[in-house]
C-alpha cells in the first residue's frame, strides 16, 4: 500500500517517465536553439518536435504555436488588446466568465473598464443567452470561457459559445488546460481563435505552457519584447527541456486517453457514491456534464480548512479548490458565481484523479472522510 494517497491532480499531476526522459536528454544538450551552428540545430529541432506535437494534438499548424513559461502567462498572452476581428476591425473590450482561472479573470492587457463578466447558472454553465445580449450591447469583443473548470470539472458549451462570438464577429479564447489530455480537444472542433494549454497539468514539467492560434489571427502583441523569439510573439530563450517535456506529455497522454478516462470515470464514481453515502455530502454539477476525474463536495457545517489538513493527516492530498492562492485556503469565486452562499463556498473540497490513481486509493480517501466527518461537521 501507498504511504500517501495524490488526489490532487488538477492542481498539478505527477512527471511522466516519457517527460522525465526527454527533458533528461535535452538537458544534456549545449546548444542555444536559436544558434545557427550543430549544436543549436539540435536544440531547435527538439523545439520544434514539441512544437508540431502539440499542433497536431490540438488541430493546429506548428508555427501557430508559441511556447510560454507557463499557463499564466499563455493567457496574458492571449488576452491582448490588439487583436483584430474576423472582420478586420480592433477588439476593444474583453468579456470572461465568471467562473475563469484567476489569470484570466485579471483580464491580461485590457483596461479594467472594458472587462466584464459573463455570469453562470447554478450548475456553473455559462449563460450562453447573457453572452448574446452582451456581444449585442457594444463593440467586437474578446471572450474567454474555460473548456472546463478546475474546480467544478464542469465541460463549457464552448462550440456554442463560438458561434456567437463569431456572429457577433468576436474572438473566442478558451483556456483549455485542464482539459487537454483528459477530453478530447480541438481548435477547430470548438472553434477557438485562441487556446492555452500548460505542462504540468499532463505529465509534463512545471513552468511550461503554450498559446495556440488559428491560422491568420492579426494583432497578437507579445508580452515580452527583445530577442524576436517564438516569430516574435515571446522573446527569450526557449526552456528547451521544459518544452521537450511537453511534447512528450502530449504524445503520452493523448496516446492513453480514451482508457486513461474510461478508468478514472469509472473511479470518480465509485467515490462520489462513497462520499454521498455519508456525512449528507452534497456533489458540486453533478447533474452537468463534467470531467471524468474531478470531484468538487461539501457537508453541512464543513470547514475546507480542517478538512484539507485533516485528509493530509491521514495520508491524503487534497486541495479546497484552485492551487494558485500562495498556499491559502479561501472560499471558492466559482462557486460564488454560482450563485451559493459565503459559508458554502468556504466549506467545499475538491478531489482530483489521474492514470495512475487505484482503487485502494479510492478506498483510503472515503476511510478517511468516515474517520473525519463527525469530527470536523461537529467543529
Amino acid at each position: 500500500m501507498r504511504s500517501r494517497v495524490y488526489l490532487d491532480w488538477n492542481a498539478t499531476t505527477p512527471l511522466r517517465a516519457e517527460a522525465r526522459s526527454a527533458m533528461l536528454a535535452a538537458w544534456e544538450l549545449i546548444g542555444n536553439p536559436s544558434s545557427v551552428h550543430a549544436e543549436g540545430r539540435e536544440a531547435r529541432r527538439l523545439v520544434e518536435d514539441a512544437r508540431a506535437t502539440l499542433a497536431a494534438a490540438v488541430g493546429a499548424l506548428p508555427r501557430n504555436v508559441v511556447f510560454t513559461s507557463a499557463g499564466t502567462e499563455a493567457n496574458a498572452l492571449a488576452l491582448s488588446p490588439g487583436l483584430r476581428g474576423p472582420s478586420g476591425g480592433p477588439i476593444e473590450r474583453l468579456l470572461v466568465s465568471s467562473v475563469e482561472h484567476a489569470s484570466v479573470l485579471a483580464g491580461g492587457r485590457f483596461p479594467v473598464d472594458k472587462i466584464s463578466q459573463i455570469p453562470v447558472t447554478p450548475a456553473g454553465v455559462i449563460d450562453l443567452d447573457h453572452l448574446k445580449a452582451q456581444l449585442g450591447d457594444g463593440p467586437p469583443a474578446l471572450v474567454s470561457i474555460m473548456a472546463a473548470n478546475n474546480e467544478t470539472g464542469v465541460i463549457q458549451p464552448v462550440a456554442e459559445a463560438a458561434a456567437i462570438v463569431h456572429e457577433a464577429s468576436g474572438l473566442l479564447h478558451v483556456d483549455a488546460i485542464q482539459a487537454l489530455g483528459k477530453i478530447p480537444f480541438d481548435i477547430n472542433t470548438v472553434g477557438a481563435d485562441l487556446a492555452t494549454f500548460s505542462a504540468h497539468k499532463i505529465g509534463g514539467p512545471k513552468g511550461v505552457g503554450a498559446l495556440v492560434v488559428t491560422e491568420g489571427l492579426a494583432g497578437l502583441q507579445p508580452v515580452l519584447r527583445g530577442g524576436g523569439q517564438e516569430l516574435n510573439r515571446r522573446a527569450g530563450t526557449e526552456n528547451v527541456a521544459g518544452i521537450a517535456g511537453l511534447g512528450a506529455a502530449v504524445k503520452a497522454a493523448l496516446r492513453a486517453l480514451p482508457e486513461d478516462a474510461e478508468h478514472i470515470a469509472t473511479l470518480r464514481d465509485r467515490l462520489e457514491n462513497g462520499l454521498l453515502g455519508m456525512a449528507g455530502a452534497t456533489i458540486f454539477s453533478h447533474n452537468v456534464k463534467r470531467l471524468p476525474n474531478t470531484v468538487l463536495f461539501t457537508a453541512p457545517g464543513l470547514k475546507a480548512e480542517t478538512a484539507v489538513i485533516g485528509f493530509d493527516l491521514e495520508g491524503v492530498a487534497v486541495s479546497s479548490g484552485s492551487a494558485c492562492s500562495s498556499g491559502k485556503v479561501q472560499a471558492s469565486h466559482v462557486l460564488s458565481a454560482m450563485g451559493f452562499d459565503p459559508a458554502v463556498a468556504q466549506g467545499a473540497v475538491r478531489l482530483s484523479l489521474g492514470w495512475s490513481t487505484e482503487p485502494d486509493d479510492i478506498n483510503r480517501a472515503l476511510e478517511a472522510w468516515r474517520k473525519l466527518g463527525n469530527t470536523l461537521l461537529k467543529g
